[in-house]
């Protein structure tokens, strides 16, 4: 079955490289790994003897750009896939929207640029003479490159979280740019993590909310977020992923259903959006967000840190938490722009939305 053009223009926007110069393409060894990835987690081998050995482990110990499948002919393939399975397509875009984050974020790594004592030295003020000279130069800048990367991480991250998870349960994300929500119900627009036509909701995704919220300003803008929804005309929802009780999440839901909202916490939000997305997509989301998510939930250390060790040897940095280590090769690369912890304006540009 030939892939209608809608189905063809968002292959091609996911296959695309996307912007700068650490943009990432979706050639036909990826797909064909993706697709191998996509037929096992839906039980479809019997359909696809090219491609019924089990591939590697998505979120297994080799590096994402290792990920590959040779010598199979990928259309064809996903076209068979696209014929057997309802929402084949949009499984499938999730999953290569995810790995073209993670590729993109080694290349990240790699490409960061070690900070210079120019940017970071008045900063030594604070601790001067705790260390000498030399140590305490070296604890900075490794301290700036952590900083750098882990925003990076956020900014990559607000790339494809909620935009993700909105496509699976058949909605899109917004920026405040494009947003129909409103402040104040006629203001300027407001950032949503998910629209959904069907009854039009508007969903605030959430990992967790903390005691300690990020200012007060901010504190009152999250509050006030289901009364603009309301006054837009969107029903508002809250998931919050981790159930973990405390005054601001007793506060936030209250503010939810104020503004007669819809709030779902903990295994609630997890049963809303599997009910939502389906079966196929409920079966993504509990593969690639809810398991990797409980694991971190689960294995967060509770009170002691592991050892870290952080080592550049050569063009290489070593990075050993506890036992384990991982290695980060390097590239020389102009300066990286730092990111932000908001969902960047264009995010619905990277991620394949309907």
């Amino acid at each position: 079955m030939a892939l209608s053009k809608t189905q063809e223009a968002l292959l091609t926007k996911l296959r695309a490289v996307g912007g700068g110069e650490l943009g990432i393409a979706l050639n036909d060894e990826i797909c064909s790994y993706l697709l191998a990835v996509v037929v096992h987690d839906l039980g479809l081998q019997s359909h696809f003897p090219e491609v019924n050995r089990r591939p590697p482990l998505f979120f297994g110990r080799q590096q994402p750009h290792e990920l590959r499948l040779a010598g199979v002919s990928f259309l064809p393939l996903y076209e068979r896939l696209l014929e057997l399975q309802r929402d084949g397509d949009a499984y499938f875009y999730c999953l290569g929207a995810l790995h073209k984050a993670r590729l993109k974020y080694d290349r990240i790594l790699q490409a960061q640029p070690i900070p210079t004592i120019d940017q970071v030295g008045p900063r030594g003020l604070l601790q001067y003479g705790t260390l000498s000279p030399a140590a305490l130069a070296g604890l900075l800048l490794w301290r700036k490159w952590i900083y750098d990367i882990d925003n990076r991480a956020a900014q990559e991250t607000g790339y494809i979280f909620e935009p993700i998870i909105a496509y699976a349960i058949g909605g899109i994300s917004a920026s405040a740019q494009k947003s129909p929500v409103r402040r104040g119900g006629s203001g300027s627009g407001r950032q949503v993590d998910c629209l959904l036509a069907t009854g039009k909701r508007a969903y605030e995704i959430k990992l967790r909310v903390t005691i300690a919220a990020s200012g007060q300003g901010r504190w009152q803008e999250e509050l006030a977020f289901p009364g603009d929804c309301r006054g837009s005309g969107y029903t508002p929802v809250l998931l919050v992923l981790d159930p973990t009780p405390n005054p601001k999440l007793t506060e936030l839901c209250a503010a939810f259903k104020k503004h007669r909202g819809h709030t779902y916490v903990g295994e609630d939000a997890w049963k809303h959006l599997e009910q939502q997305a389906g079966p196929t997509m409920g079966t993504f989301l509990d593969k690639y967000v809810r398991e990797p998510i409980q694991a971190l939930l689960r294995e967060s250390p509770a009170g002691l840190l592991p050892r870290l060790l952080i080592e550049m040897v050569g063009e290489t940095i070593h990075i050993r938490v506890a036992d384990e280590e991982l290695e980060v090769p390097r590239e020389a690369k102009e300066e990286l722009a730092s990111g932000s912890d908001e969902l960047p304006p264009d995010a619905e540009d990277e991620v394949p939305l309907p």
